[in-house]
């Protein structure tokens, strides 16, 4: 299918996929909502540069004007960090409505999935993949992330999922959907702020290889969606279970007491965790997230020799 009326490739990433080099795609909902500016431009840029020295081109993600770019320019990025904008936060539901209109935004980990593929890139990056929300039995809140891995061939590394979720509902609708989740060097699930949540991982592997293998052979048994695999955050970084664990209740018995639904819940729930860890949450999110960065450039590089 041509995606060229909606989906723009920057010189460098079409080069990059055209030789067949490793690529790893970036959501850009973090650089547009999930940090104040201008660390939020800071950040976005130095995960792209943790890419780079890891062998690999980045691809941060974003629709500008009603076309997906994949591979953001400097100035792109700037762009959809600029608060005063108010960017759209889009998933997949989205896109369409969005595109038709010319509009920008910034894309969720599925509306990213969907242009990384339409792309032909394999692997991204994110913090911490959706999932299902407690008390999903009542609301179903329960994130398109999740839906999206199970139709869509592209492999996400990240920290887990995040931790405000039902981490047990979350990995029982991924086994259900057939999601492959793997544990990256660890057999415990992380939990994005801590390095364990209490529930095994599907399977663990403990080499970029190992991962780029599993992940081809997915596609080569011509299984129709994507992999998670969860890189715990490091060891340095994680947060004191108890004192997150609490700070995450504190702030979803706040968001029910206010009504707080839909796509403004996961916003609400990290600003109100940052509040109470005096901002130690942040500074877990951003290492994780560089870590993540470094593990997937080394994926993508061995997947890439592979094909």
């Amino acid at each position: 299918m041509d995606y060229t009326e909606f989906l723009e490739i920057s010189p460098e990433v079409k080069e990059a996929l055209a030789a067949n080099r490793p690529v790893v795609a970036l959501e850009s909902v973090m650089v547009a909502h999930g940090l104040p500016y201008p660390v939020n431009i800071e950040t976005g840029l130095k995960m792209e540069e943790i890419i780079r020295e890891n062998g690999a081109v980045p691809a941060t993600i974003a629709m500008l004007d009603g076309k997906l770019k994949v591979g953001l320019s400097r100035e792109e990025l700037h762009h959809i960090g600029d608060p005063s904008l108010h960017l759209a936060k889009a998933s997949r539901r989205d896109l369409p409505v969005l595109a038709a209109q010319g509009k920008s935004s910034a894309t969720t980990v599925s509306a990213t999935m969907i242009a990384a593929h339409m792309a032909g890139i394999e692997i991204m990056t994110a913090g911490g993949l959706g999932g299902v929300h407690r008390g999903a039995e009542r609301t179903m809140d329960i994130s398109t992330d999740l839906e999206e891995l199970a139709v869509t061939p592209v492999l996400i590394l990240c920290a887990g999922a995040k931790a405000i979720l039902d981490l047990g509902l979350t990995l029982e609708y991924l086994e259900t959907k057939g999601v492959p989740v793997v544990g990256y060097q660890t057999e415990d699930f992380p939990a994005f702020f801590t390095r364990k949540s209490g529930f095994p991982a599907g399977h663990r592997l403990d080499t970029p290889e190992q991962v780029a293998a599993a992940f081809q052979m997915e596609r080569r048994m011509g299984y129709p969606g994507g992999m998670v695999v969860a890189n715990p955050i490091p060891e340095e970084y994680a947060m004191d279970e108890k004192l997150i664990w609490g700070a995450i209740d504190e702030a979803q018995r706040e968001a029910e007491e206010q009504g707080i639904t839909g796509k403004q819940v996961t916003p609400f729930l990290l600003s109100k965790v940052s509040k109470i860890t005096q901002g130690r949450s942040v500074e877990a999110n951003l290492e994780l997230s560089y870590a993540n960065c470094r593990v997937a450039a080394k994926i993508a590089c061995a997947y890439a020799a592979m094909k």
